[in-house]
């Protein structure tokens, strides 16, 4: 059954508004919208999707939906379900970062974000728990993730290399198919690669003619664009490195507010890269630039997405096949659940000790912390949302409210 585009632009605005609660309540919101309610998809095809956007860098909840709205109405119906997936989200992150530039120094406002970043420890926490639970199986898996963890912590390699290493290795240790892989002709291909490419970096050509930092928050976003692989968590401790102590942009701080903030919308959680991108322009000029930035980001972030779906989707059944594919991502998952316990730790140490610095050994570059700054305050908070979020079981939003809630209290006290 295939709808008319005015339903599949009504059902994507639909799903697009309710889309919280990261990507797994995501998928499930689709699986159930477009499975069992709509039957426009059957439960092979769907899963078969699933499968092939996890293989993808970038949001796979996003890059699904994209490639629903391509198997229902094409091209066409590919930027409807993909836009609509993401444009409520962006549109609240817009505003709660345009909020957080105005009043984010005021008191209150301070109380309030404390709050929100204890939270994050614990969200954090409870991806890394997930994660490893789906991605360690065998010694391979596990020292994968250790070697991950020890390169980013201890060696400060890019979060690129970690990756690239992590996908050969799987691609070269997996076990070969014996079944003959589907055969594909898609003589588009090439046509709708070049389209996509131009629609991607024809504007970071323009930004680079131009000059000014527009271009560097454009070139910065459209690198992590073809590295996102195993979600936003996966990226995050490589984007607050850069955009913290390489380029200058925000504080860990500032970071980890706009993740909390990211939490509480709808869409992809990769839309924390839109306050990223909006802080850094507004610093550098204000308002206006701080909104050019938040448009370079977005389109560099989720262009790309489009151009994976609409090259490669034809090439779907082979895809999903290939026992080598597979192996590369069963690798890479791996290598995510070291990035992410560094990424916990990194968010842990920033936030509850307020001295914190590099300690160089050698080739190591080790995280430090000064035991006497231990912020007793952002502890307990952290230790409430824990207790919240990983041993009730609380939703997220219900987290975030009551850290928040009790941060002020404490403050005004």
């Amino acid at each position: 059954m295939h709808p008319s585009l005015s339903d599949l632009t009504r059902t994507f605005a639909r799903i697009g508004v309710l889309s919280f609660g990261g990507p797994a309540a995501q998928i499930a919101l689709m699986h159930r919208v477009l499975v069992d309610d709509r039957k426009w998809l059957t439960e092979k095809d769907y899963l078969s999707a699933l499968s092939f956007c996890m293989l993808l860098p970038g949001p796979e909840a996003m890059q699904l939906a994209t490639w629903a709205g391509w198997r229902l109405h094409g091209t066409l119906g590919g930027l409807i379900a993909g836009g609509l997936f993401v444009l409520p989200g962006a549109v609240v992150v817009l505003a709660l970062s345009m909020a957080y530039a105005a009043w984010g120094e005021v008191p209150l406002m301070q109380a309030l974000f404390l709050g929100v970043q204890a939270a994050v420890i614990a969200i954090v926490v409870q991806a890394l728990i997930r994660v490893a639970r789906k991605a360690l199986h065998g010694v391979a898996a596990h020292a994968i993730a250790v070697l991950a963890f020890l390169g980013l912590f201890a060696l400060n390699l890019p979060f690129p290399v970690i990756i690239l290493a992590a996908g050969v290795w799987g691609l070269v240790t997996a076990a070969p198919g014996t079944a003959p892989l589907p055969q594909v002709t898609a003589p588009r291909t090439a046509q709708t690669l070049a389209l996509w490419l131009g629609v991607w970096l024809v504007p970071l050509a323009a930004l680079w003619a131009m000059g000014g930092i527009l271009f560097d928050i454009g070139w910065f976003f459209s690198k992590l664009a073809v590295v996102t692989f195993g979600g936003a968590y996966a990226v995050l401790a490589w984007m607050t490195q850069e955009v913290v102590a390489v380029q200058g942009w925000l504080t860990t701080e500032q970071m980890m507010a706009g993740l909390g903030l990211a939490e509480t919308t709808p869409g992809p959680l990769i839309l924390v890269t839109e306050f990223v991108g909006f802080m850094a322009g507004y610093g550098a000029g204000g308002w206006g630039l701080g909104l050019a930035a938040a448009v370079v980001t977005l389109w560099m972030t989720f262009v790309p997405c489009f151009l994976w779906i609409f090259v490669a989707a034809p090439y779907l059944a082979r895809i999903t096949a290939d026992p080598r594919l597979a192996g590369a991502m069963q690798a890479i998952m791996a290598a995510v659940v070291g990035v992410i316990a560094n990424l916990s730790l990194w968010f842990a140490v920033t936030l509850l000790f307020r001295t914190t610095g590099i300690t160089r050994i050698g080739p190591l570059h080790l995280l430090t912390a000064d035991l006497s700054s231990l912020d007793l305050m952002a502890l307990g908070l952290s230790g409430l949302s824990a207790l919240l979020l990983i041993g009730l079981h609380r939703p997220i939003w219900l987290v975030l409210a009551v850290s928040c809630a009790a941060s002020v209290a404490v403050s005004a006290l």
